[in-house]
């Protein structure tokens, strides 16, 4: 994707990065890291699908689930929402995944193989986020979707 020339490129961030802006942890956390993002635009996420994921235990053959793909592009989005200034700087946020429209399913991910996860912010108001959404496995569609994030703030207990 091509970058617009005033962009503020974020690249290679880790899983502790991560973990500051989504509040899913081991075993439901299914990105890796983030390979880019310019924050209000798009984020290019990897998942390194291994033999040992506790949702390929038992299956023949050993694929991911779609429902989990489809899992792990909310959280990509999760994380383009951070980057874009969406998440309180003071209070804490819950991002909550709200919809999936125009879905559509191709190949099955392999252990062994790399998902590669695109969100495109389309649309953010008062919270809500319309995103394009894309995961590939070397360039073939495994799930092309239009997702609705939800950003809500949260109180914190006394």
């Amino acid at each position: 994707m091509p970058l617009s020339p005033d962009a503020t490129l974020i690249e290679h961030s880790n899983i502790g990065e991560i973990l500051q802006h989504i509040p899913h942890r081991y075993p439901f956390l299914l990105i890796d890291h983030v390979v880019a993002c310019e924050p209000h635009r798009f984020v290019r996420v990897a998942k390194n699908v291994t033999r040992t994921e506790w949702f390929l235990a038992g299956r023949s053959p050993a694929v991911m689930p779609p429902l989990l793909v489809v899992e792990a592009l909310a959280q990509a989005a999760g994380v383009l929402c951070h980057y874009s200034g969406m998440m309180s700087r003071i209070g804490k946020s819950i991002i909550f995944f709200a919809a999936i429209e125009h879905g559509t399913f191709g190949r099955d991910v392999a252990a062994g193989e790399r998902l590669d996860l695109v969100c495109t912010l389309n649309q953010a108001r008062r919270g809500v986020a319309k995103l394009s959404a894309a995961a590939t496995v070397d360039g073939a569609t495994v799930v092309e979707a239009q997702l609705t994030a939800v950003v809500r703030d949260i109180d914190r207990a006394p």
